[in-house]
């Protein structure tokens, strides 16, 4: 998914932009125009390299973990899933707005990072590389900032889909991989 994230993003980023319009997320778009390709195209266009590099270097971080331990196939399925949970919230948010548009892997990366806090809760983030933080509370403060960020719409920054993909990776590893709770609540101590 690096790979294929890095090559679609660096091709819309310096070859062909316009794809960067065609396959963004439009909601109102997708129901008026019947565009459903767009659930998917979209997570995988970003809007800058920044864009692009920030979601590379965090599943570059917890991707190989995930994937180490679901297999590539479910991994497979948390990732895309998680974009399609991402666009799901985005969708019933933005539904009636025309002029809405979203872009970029950041739902699929939630959804794989919050998989990533089922297996390691206590693991030490580097938040920004400076910041250490265990993945629980990172995952605990992400959802509340989503939440607040998405009710006041804070910056250009589709938060609902942060949200959205969050629960969507929790869900699915849950859902593929069941001992994920009992991993979970005995690195809670709660099992």
């Amino acid at each position: 998914m690096l790979v294929l994230n890095v090559a679609i993003g660096a091709y819309t980023l310096l070859v062909n932009p316009e794809l960067i319009d065609r396959w963004a997320f439009k909601p109102f778009r997708v129901v008026r125009e019947r565009e459903w390709s767009r659930w998917l195209t979209a997570g995988f266009v970003h809007v800058s390299g920044m864009h692009l590099a920030f979601n590379m270097i965090t599943l570059y971080f917890f991707g190989p973990y995930v994937e180490g331990v679901l297999g590539p196939w479910r991994f497979l399925i948390v990732y895309l899933g998680s974009e399609l949970a991402a666009n799901a919230l985005t969708f019933w948010k933005h539904r009636d707005a025309p002029q809405y548009s979203a872009v970029g892997a950041s739902g699929a990366i939630s959804g794989v990072l919050f998989a990533f806090c089922l297996f390691e809760p206590f693991a030490m983030l580097g938040i920004m590389f400076i910041i250490p933080m265990p993945a629980i509370l990172f995952a605990v403060l992400y959802v509340v900032l989503s939440i607040y960020a998405s009710k006041r719409e804070i910056g250009r920054v589709a938060h609902e889909a942060h949200l959205g993909g969050a629960l969507g990776g929790l869900a699915l590893t849950i859902l593929m991989y069941p001992a994920a709770v009992t991993i979970f609540l005995a690195q809670l101590g709660l099992r």
